[in-house]
């Protein structure tokens, strides 16, 4: 059976566009070497998406965080760096307006994986929400989360965010961990 690996939101915006952070553009290696054990493996790759309008500021997420961000066909919301150059016309990408993916979480409602890994940014949004939905959809498959692997703008929300997702049974680990 197979793995999948879910790489969530890591596009330019988000590392070093209008919400980027430093941390952010850490990840780009140790991301891009996991996608790349994944492909070696035969395991599936997923991308998702953080994808606005130019209407963004007028939504109800905009009003909250008024700095636009992930405008779909802008260089904003392209993948970032080494992560982006991994990306192949084979692995399935959801794009998503707001921070879970529904459309993620049909997918997983009907493919059984062995484990499903997630990485990317941001780790107490758009991360948690995805592990969440990958959880619900898979409740009997190891939800697994590398600490290494993902960030946010705020460590002590990135902390929290990863203890709540470990007390949901999601594995937080880090990768030098199980080497």
């Amino acid at each position: 059976m197979k793995k999948c690996l879910i790489v969530v939101d890591y596009q330019n915006d988000f590392v070093s566009g209008s919400l980027g952070f430093e941390k952010a553009a850490e990840l780009d290696r140790n991301i891009s070497k996991k996608i790349q054990r994944y492909r070696e493996n035969g395991d599936d790759i997923v991308f998702t998406f953080d994808t606005h309008g130019p209407d963004y500021l007028q939504s109800r997420e905009g009003r909250y965080l008024p700095i636009e961000h992930c405008i779909a066909g802008t260089s904003g919301h392209d993948l970032y760096g080494a992560v982006g150059q991994s990306r192949r016309p084979e692995d399935r990408c959801f794009l998503k307006p707001t921070f879970g993916s529904d459309a993620l979480y049909a997918y997983l409602k009907d493919v059984s994986y062995q484990s499903i890994e997630i990485v990317g940014v941001v780790s107490n949004i758009c991360v948690i929400s995805n592990a969440v939905l990958a959880k619900t959809a898979q409740p009997e498959t190891n939800i697994l989360v590398d600490a290494g692997c993902v960030a946010s703008a705020d460590e002590s929300l990135n902390d929290a965010a990863l203890r709540v997702m470990e007390s949901m049974q999601i594995l937080v680990y880090r990768e030098t961990e199980r080497e």
